[in-house]
């Protein structure tokens, strides 16, 4: 278990420590602040972990970003309320999940963020298309080749990882990063 427990650090730290996606990361804080700092909303979404992820980072933007200020950002997870997944998936396809939430609540300035392994899943191609069309920002946060949401994306953060538990750790600790730098302003 000890070599596995290293291998796994090895390559999260390595995969990690590429300085060429910190631009990428301060532009993803960037954005998500002009966000809040205009009362815009911010959607977030994924599929399996990535799901969760999206609900987890929602958690803390609304709570721990809004720690010294008054309020926290205006996030919602896509993924959030499973009677509106269901009956868009049964009534309109499961690609259409997080699209047809989009198209009733994204309104251009709006930041949509895709968080996805592969970059290839149907339901969060066709949000960034949506996203796109409403003049949302876009931006996902991506492993292994990026798939379709890379070149989607206004922006991404794409870690060329070609494993999911790494890829969905790197999700959180982006966004972790993220909302720890957001807590420590006031606005």
């Amino acid at each position: 278990m000890k070599e596995d427990i290293k291998i796994y650090k090895d390559k999260l730290f390595k995969t990690l420590n590429d300085e060429k996606l910190y631009v990428q990361i301060e532009k993803l804080f960037n954005d998500i602040f002009e966000c809040w700092k205009n009362k815009r909303h911010v959607y977030i979404c994924g599929n399996g972990g990535s799901a969760g992820n999206a609900i987890h980072i929602a958690n803390d933007y609304i709570y721990g970003a809004g720690i010294t200020n008054k309020a926290g950002i205006r996030i919602e997870a896509l993924s959030s309320n499973s009677a509106v997944l269901t009956c868009l998936a049964n009534d309109l396809g499961y690609e259409n999940i997080y699209s047809e939430q989009l198209k009733v609540k994204g309104n251009e300035g709006d930041l949509l963020i895709i968080l996805s392994g592969s970059g290839n899943s149907k339901n969060v191609v066709k949000a960034l298309e949506v996203g796109n069309s409403l003049k949302m920002k876009t931006f996902s946060i991506l492993g292994f080749d990026g798939g379709k949401c890379l070149s989607l994306s206004n922006n991404s953060i794409h870690f060329q990882i070609n494993d999911m538990q790494i890829s969905e750790d790197l999700q959180l600790v982006v966004m972790h990063m993220i909302m720890k730098k957001l807590s420590k302003i006031k606005i």
